[in-house]
């Protein structure tokens, strides 16, 4: 092949397309041309590669190619753009769509708590039979209590929002399981509620629910979110509708990084929480009417910012572009 006659040939089409690339706002016409062309020279390209490789051209138009696929695909938002779209629209979003399965997690694990914590209250020998009488002292006098002062302020939330980062974390990978998930929830309500009914039989309610309440309403609600986003997983395949398991699968996956991911900045708040509000010297109706602020935030949070992000479409999944292509599914 004359490469001289063919850059000759197709030198006008190439300038064309350099113009076209070049330009900030295009026509309908020029938008068109503009895929015409990046066909067209991409064509070019391959043949320049295969019959005549001069690395000037190849280079050149590999250049143009390159600029003009930016151009038909669109620009990737910046980072903080990016990141104000995640918290304004693709966390709420995916929050608000799975909202009936974590407000149902969260009302069945209270009254699973309050049944544990009741019964053991009537049955004292639940936490006798695992507890020596000092033990028991030692629990309610200081141990429960001193829990939440025993380090800096600084380093205790640390080290409870990684904790509690690791059990959600857990309950969201175990998901495609179920069974995990319904332990790890059952573990931790079971805890509560005995811990709950030995402080009571001890006439020590006032001081659980005043160390528990402020962190707590966040904190669980964020556990409880990452327990039913398990669930859901499992039930995605368990149950997939209309798409193949695979797609329902994979949908579901994708949406679970997307809470997993908030659920970093929701627990970092209660452990923000836990870290210098539970254990300050504020009054009790201080600490918690901070704890009943910080929930209510949440679930105003969830249910405006998240129902607008939904009325806007988002489902807290990928976008189209991001997914990539997916087979067909018969109507």
């Amino acid at each position: 092949m004359d490469l001289d006659a063919y850059v000759a040939a197709h030198h006008a089409q190439w300038h064309r397309l350099e113009q076209l690339v070049g330009r900030r706002h295009l026509t309908g016409a020029e938008a068109d041309e503009l895929l015409d062309l990046y066909q067209r020279v991409s064509t070019h390209l391959s043949v320049v590669r295969s019959a005549s490789p001069d690395p000037a051209v190849v280079a050149h138009l590999s250049s143009v190619l390159s600029r003009a696929r930016l151009a038909t695909a669109g620009k990737r938002t910046g980072t903080w753009a990016a990141l104000g779209a995640f918290f304004t629209t693709t966390f709420p979003a995916a929050l608000y769509r799975l909202r009936w399965w974590w407000v149902t997690t969260a009302l069945a694990n209270v009254a699973i708590a309050f049944a544990v914590g009741w019964y053991a209250y009537r049955h004292p020998q639940v936490w006798t039979s695992v507890m020596s009488p000092a033990q028991i002292e030692s629990f309610v006098g200081t141990d429960f209590e001193q829990y939440y002062s025993e380090y800096a302020h600084l380093d205790f939330t640390g080290l409870v929002w990684t904790n509690n980062a690791w059990v959600s974390a857990q309950v969201i990978a175990f998901g495609i399981l179920g069974l995990p998930v319904v332990y790890v929830l059952a573990t931790n309500v079971l805890n509560v509620g005995i811990a709950g009914a030995l402080m009571a039989y001890h006439d020590r309610t006032g001081l659980f629910f005043g160390l528990i309440l402020p962190h707590g309403l966040l904190e669980l609600t964020a556990i409880f979110v990452a327990g039913a986003v398990g669930l859901r997983i499992f039930w995605s395949w368990v149950s997939p509708g209309p798409l193949p398991r695979g797609q329902s699968l994979a949908r579901e996956f994708r949406s679970a990084v997307a809470v997993a991911l908030g659920l970093v900045a929701v627990l970092f708040v209660s452990g923000v929480i836990e870290g210098f509000v539970t254990p300050s010297g504020l009054p009790t109706w201080a600490r918690i009417g901070i704890g009943v602020v910080a929930e209510t935030a949440f679930l105003l949070y969830v249910f405006v910012v998240g129902r607008a992000a939904a009325a806007r479409g988002a489902t807290g999944d990928l976008t189209v572009r991001d997914v990539g292509d997916t087979l067909p599914v018969a109507g």
